[in-house]
This record gives C-alpha cells, sequence and structure tokens, in this order.
C-alpha cells in the first residue's frame, strides 16, 4: 500500500509542474513535429526543423546554420524508407568516402517533398529546382504546401526526415571537382551530396514566429550553371534513383 501511496504522489507531482514520468515513445498525433539536423559529410552544418500538418496543408519552418556560403541548397522532406538519418560519421562511395545521396537513401528515403522558395514547385519533380532553394551559409525558411493524403499521414506519423543539401568538399567556395553527382551527371557531386539531416518527430518546442529570410535564390556557387536542367535530376531525387526500404517500425 506504500509502495502504491508513494506513486500516486509522484504522479501527482509531475502533473503539478508539467513533466512526465518518463518518456514514451514519440509519436506526431498532435500534427506538430520537430527536427534537429546534424551534419553529414563533415559539412558542420545544423539547423531546427518545424512542421504542422493540418489536413492536406504542410507549413513548414527551417532554421540552418554552417552551410556552404553563396551556394544554393536543395532541401526536402524525405518519406519511404526507415524514417531515419545515417549516422554522422557514416562514409559513401564518393570520393574520399564522400556519403552520396543515393548512399542513405535505404535510411531516410525518396523526395515526397520539396521545399522550394515560392512560386517555386514543391513535388519530387522539383527536387533539385536549384533557382527556387534558398541560398547562404544560415537562413530562415517558412512554406505552407499543399500535400496528398498519403505524405501528409506520413509525416503525421512520423515517418518524414529533413534533408539538406550541397557541401563544398574541397574548400573551394564553390560547387565542383571532377567528381559528378549520383544524380545526374551534369551536376558537380558537391552540388547534390546531404550536408544535414533530421528526423521529424513529436514537436519538443512551438514553431517560432518570424519573417521569412530565405537568403534569397542564385545559381551561383555551381562551377556548371548550364547543367541546371531538372528532368534527369528530378527523377535521380524523386524517383528511380532512391531504392525504397521497409519503414522502421518503432522510433
Amino acid at each position: 500500500m506504500m509502495r502504491t501511496t508513494r506513486i500516486a504522489g509522484l504522479a501527482a507531482s509531475a502533473a503539478l509542474v508539467g513533466l512526465p514520468l518518463a518518456a514514451g515513445p514519440a509519436s506526431a498525433d498532435s500534427g506538430e513535429l520537430t527536427a534537429h539536423l546534424t551534419q553529414l559529410n563533415d559539412s558542420g552544418a545544423s539547423g531546427t526543423a518545424w512542421a504542422e500538418v493540418d489536413g492536406n496543408q504542410v507549413h513548414i519552418k527551417l532554421e540552418t546554420s554552417g552551410m556552404t556560403a553563396k551556394a544554393p541548397h536543395a532541401q526536402h522532406v524525405h518519406i519511404g524508407g526507415q524514417s531515419m538519418c545515417p549516422d554522422p560519421d557514416m562514409e559513401g562511395t564518393g570520393p574520399d568516402g564522400a556519403l552520396k545521396t543515393t548512399d542513405a537513401a535505404d535510411q531516410y528515403g525518396m523526395v515526397a517533398v520539396s521545399l522550394t522558395m515560392e512560386p517555386g514547385k514543391t513535388g519530387p519533380k522539383a527536387a533539385v529546382d536549384v533557382p527556387n532553394f534558398p541560398t547562404g551559409d544560415s537562413y530562415t525558411y517558412e512554406r505552407t504546401i499543399e500535400v496528398s493524403d498519403q505524405v501528409a499521414q506520413d509525416i503525421k506519423d512520423g515517418n518524414g526526415v529533413i534533408v539538406t543539401h550541397g557541401v563544398d568538399l574541397d574548400g573551394s567556395g564553390t560547387y565542383d571537382g571532377k567528381a559528378m553527382s549520383d544524380l545526374d551527371p551534369k551536376l558537380p557531386l558537391e552540388a547534390t551530396v546531404p550536408a544535414a539531416c533530421g528526423e521529424l518527430d513529436q514537436a519538443q518546442m512551438s514553431m517560432p514566429e518570424g519573417g521569412v529570410e530565405t537568403g534569397g535564390s542564385s545559381t551561383g556557387g555551381i562551377e556548371y550553371p548550364a547543367a541546371l536542367t531538372l528532368g534527369a535530376v528530378a527523377v535521380g531525387l524523386g524517383g528511380a534513383g532512391f531504392l525504397a526500404g521497409r519503414r522502421k517500425s518503432t522510433r
């Protein structure tokens, strides 16, 4: 009886201060989610993403830092893999162990939503719509996007992963080099390698208010701007170029 009384007392105290007795499994039933982005490819990039799902409307806000300066950054919600990010120290099949986008596709899945700036399209085919992605080493992005019923439910269920792309691997100050992208051979590999990744999960903090400061859009910072035709690249990022892995059954 004493043990039962003590547990009840602890529960009442926890309720008063708004603290749970124990951390349960994360869920996204509320429709509000956050993701903490950590670096990939030793990019030094980090950030926080917030998502609010209301029917078919997904409101996304993303704050980043440590990205490649004066260069565009493709960014997406990935769905269809194991709903998880690769280990930050994971090596890939690129030069000197650089992690290519497809190297971790079985973990974060395919592009489901392209986080372009308005009026850019937001489907998988816009996955590398470079002129409509944010530019700069630090930026804030915010947009409300209409998605399909399935994508909305997947994001709400915590199956979405935020991935930002573009890393100046050789420190030249621009996307260049002899290695070409695994998504489109017309683009340098640096333009499409993942820079940071975060798993959307039950919100731990409210979405901050503030204006959109996307850092502008630009095709600068890429040695091959003439290669920004979207067809083959979009197919590579949003379709057959990704392996559809099983979803992770527990978080």
